[in-house]
């Protein structure tokens, strides 16, 4: 089953895709923020998670073991999650304006969190 991109509402059946958007979508949001101190350093720090998820999501696939696809699987669930955090802390302190865009991305990075776990139970099925 295809799951809907939030902000293009195209099917995304990739997860490596999806993690990509996400990062992607982010920057995007970012750049629309005002400049207050507070919004750069949460975005910096934004900007490194939500780029993360997707990388070691890819790093996961190319694991050399069992143990190093679950260490990645973990890493991109806590960097989605990391994500969300700072997702939810931007636009709870900015203007209304930057509100919906926000919760859809917070919603995203919830989404990968899950998938996340979902694939690390699967492969502890699999032992």
């Amino acid at each position: 089953m295809a799951e809907e991109n939030s902000i293009y509402s195209k099917p995304v059946y990739n997860l490596e895709e999806r993690t990509y958007r996400f990062a992607k979508n982010v920057r995007i949001y970012i750049k629309k923020l005002p400049q207050t101190l507070a919004n750069i350093e949460d975005a910096k720090q934004l900007i490194k998670s939500s780029g993360s998820v997707g990388a070691n999501y890819i790093e996961a696939n190319e694991a050399l073991g069992k143990k190093d696809f679950a260490m990645r699987v973990k890493i991109s669930r806590k960097e989605a999650k990391e994500s969300a955090y700072f997702l939810k802390l931007i636009y709870e302190t900015n203007p209304k304006e930057f509100e919906k865009e926000g919760i859809e991305l917070y919603n995203d990075a919830v989404q990968l969190k899950k998938y996340c776990h979902q694939l690390l139970k699967s492969q502890n099925s699999n032992l």
